[in-house]
């Protein structure tokens, strides 16, 4: 039980540390919310979709994904455009100290984009069938249930941690330039997983 737990935060630490549009989203929102509450929308969507995923790879329903061949390239297509509109959301965005309080992003949209960045890209989603999944085939009853409570529960951590972490670097950068940056910065990460996406989808066709 106990080696299931620690294969388990290990194996998640593994998957979610590496910077990402869906990483970057949550950071994001965490600095240019006005309190870490309003960017509440944004963790508790990316942690349901990552404990979706999580679920759907033990249970072994998501490798129907690889499975059907036109379902894989429509979730590439239709994650391409929502990374291309997040891409440009971010872009637009401007500092919180020039930001009126109708102007930020609402609970509705950072649902609708933490949804996108998380359920229709395809590294998430071939990620956690390849690694999480396969891993999970090692254990069995209780293990193989502590096993995939422990990476949910790490998932869960890490995007409160990025937004808390986003909220106090927007409590330090009170002239919003820092935050500007980040913001050009988020757009152009969203935008490379949207061309990687592109050619990993034109290159299926080859």
């Amino acid at each position: 039980m106990i080696e299931a737990v620690l294969h388990g935060a290990v194996l998640a630490l593994g998957l979610i540390l590496p910077l990402g549009a869906q990483n970057v989203f949550v950071f994001n929102q965490g600095a240019l919310q006005p309190r870490l509450v309003r960017a509440l929308p944004v963790v508790v969507t990316a942690g349901i979709c990552d404990t979706i995923l999580i679920v759907a790879a033990v249970s072994g329903v998501s490798l129907l994904i690889l499975t059907f061949h036109w379902l894989e390239t429509i979730i590439f297509a239709v994650g391409i455009l929502f990374l291309i509109f997040i891409g440009i959301s971010l872009w637009r965005s401007t500092p919180p100290s020039a930001t009126p309080e109708g102007e930020r992003f609402s609970p509705k949209k950072q649902i609708m984009f933490a949804a996108s960045v998380s359920l229709l890209n395809p590294h998430a989603i071939l990620d956690t069938i390849g690694v999480i999944g396969s891993n999970a085939l090692s254990y069995s009853g209780d293990a193989r249930f502590a096993f995939t409570l422990t990476t949910i529960i790490i998932s869960w951590c890490w995007f409160f941690g990025l937004a808390l972490a986003g909220r106090l670097l927007g409590k330090m950068d009170t002239g919003g330039r820092f935050i500007g940056v980040l913001n050009k910065v988020s757009a152009f990460v969203v935008w490379g997983v949207a061309v990687y996406m592109a050619v990993r989808l034109i290159g299926g066709f080859g």
